[in-house]
């Protein structure tokens, strides 16, 4: 008996470093694309896309469904996605608070909402495994295709889950929503 292959894409957070993945990503992409034509795309090959932080806003961006329930986004459209939107979202021309994270996270949660709507996890067009953190319990919270379909209660919007997967610290704030996850 042989055990089926399962495979997986883990995308690394970093911020601006979201760069350097997404570069290696359209790489990728474009080869499979030699071989399978030019409708190939990432979310295609493999049955797990993960990721944290810009990890995870990659990992949805390649994942969400357009409307002929393809990738709302090919890998190719990240690095300029990368390049146009990072200063806006970690812009340098503002004083950092003196206390708290040193952006307000604003134009990164108007970001997400406008490019995923009301999509929801069970929607992406392969699995998605996208960590978080509850700060009120100190325990992981892990967003779910799998967990979502089965549990209607754990079926949170995407752009939901980018903005809490993306907080830290010191860098953007926490996020709060309601989704029953316990």
């Amino acid at each position: 008996m042989t055990t089926p292959l399962i495979t997986v894409l883990s995308i690394d957070g970093g911020g601006i470093r979201g760069i350097i993945p997404s570069v290696i990503l359209a790489f990728l992409e474009s080869k499979l694309q030699e071989i399978d034509g030019s409708d190939a795309r990432i979310a295609d090959y493999f049955d797990i896309v993960g990721g944290t932080s810009t990890g995870g806003l990659m990992a949805t961006m390649l994942t969400a469904p357009n409307d002929q329930q393809r990738p709302l986004f090919a890998a190719n459209e990240l690095v300029p996605f990368y390049i146009n939107e990072s200063p806006k979202i970690f812009p340098q021309d503002q004083v950092p608070p003196t206390t708290g994270p040193k952006y307000d996270g604003k134009y990164l949660r108007e970001l997400t909402a406008s490019l995923l709507g009301d999509l929801t996890v069970k929607q992406t067009v392969t699995n998605v495994l996208l960590p978080s953190y509850d700060i009120l319990i100190f325990q992981p919270v892990v967003f779910t295709t799998d967990e979502a379909k089965q549990n209607p209660s754990k079926d949170a919007k995407l752009s939901d889950i980018c903005i809490a997967t993306s907080a830290a610290p010191t860098i953007l704030p926490p996020y709060k929503f309601k989704v029953l996850i316990y």
